[in-house]
């Protein structure tokens, strides 16, 4: 099963009053596991960056200048999700850029089911409680030091520890199943992968001892008396 986890920086908080997106983060999982390969693009939003956003960001228009502006990675983009599901904390936001941006370009809306919300899932397993990211962060005992600034990729890679935590820890099924990092494996086999689980033999193996090494073994047995344990088992 592959997941991608991904983050987006932003000018603002509402796209359709001319916010765009300004960068772009994403980490692969498969079958809950990192597999290193991820996306990471900064955006030219073709629009001034207000202060109050490069408070929060760090990135400014001298920085962003001579980026790419989104039409340029938006194919690239594409083809690394692929039909993979999006692992994103309060999805509802990056979503609603990310077909923005998408629709502007004439790309078909992503649906949000294909989306997996952590800040929902963090509210449904603690109640009540901070669903931050720094917050789930402390609780889980995962360093986020380093996260001084919002950033898109820092922030996937440290919600990718936050989702694993959330659904278990890496390995949620005792790591029974088979991990690839080989991006052509069908999803109809790891799909199987995901669902194997042990189960009995439905026959017993036949035994390898020959008859006359029972013989022997029934001899040694009678050799040791009465009183040996495997005569009063």
């Amino acid at each position: 099963m592959r997941e991608i986890v991904l983050d987006t920086e932003t000018t603002g908080f509402e796209p359709e009053t001319g916010d765009r997106i300004v960068e772009i983060g994403a980490v692969e999982l498969f079958n809950h596991m990192p597999t290193k390969r991820h996306f990471h693009v900064y955006i030219n939003p073709e629009r001034s960056m207000p202060p109050e956003a490069f408070a929060v960001h760090g990135l400014g228009d001298d920085f962003l200048r001579d980026k790419p502006v989104f039409a340029k990675v938006a194919q690239d983009f594409v083809d690394f999700i692929g039909d993979a599901k999006l692992v994103i904390h309060n999805a509802s936001f990056d979503m609603k850029f990310l077909n923005h941006e998408l629709g502007r370009l004439g790309y078909p809306p992503m649906p949000m089911d294909r989306a997996i919300d952590t800040v929902l899932m963090a509210r449904r397993k603690f109640p009540g409680s901070p669903a931050s990211l720094d917050a789930l962060c402390r609780r889980f005992g995962i360093d986020n030091s380093a996260r001084t600034l919002h950033g898109a990729l820092l922030d996937s890679e440290i919600l990718a520890e936050v989702y694993l935590e959330l659904i278990g820890g890496r390995q949620p099924d005792f790591g029974l199943q088979a991990v690839s990092t080989t991006p052509a494996r069908s999803e109809a086999a790891a799909q199987v992968d995901s669902q194997w689980r042990p189960r009995p033999r439905p026959r017993a193996l036949p035994s390898l001892l020959t008859e006359e090494e029972a013989a022997a073994h029934t001899a040694f047995v009678a050799g040791l008396g009465d009183g040996a344990l495997w005569s009063r088992g």
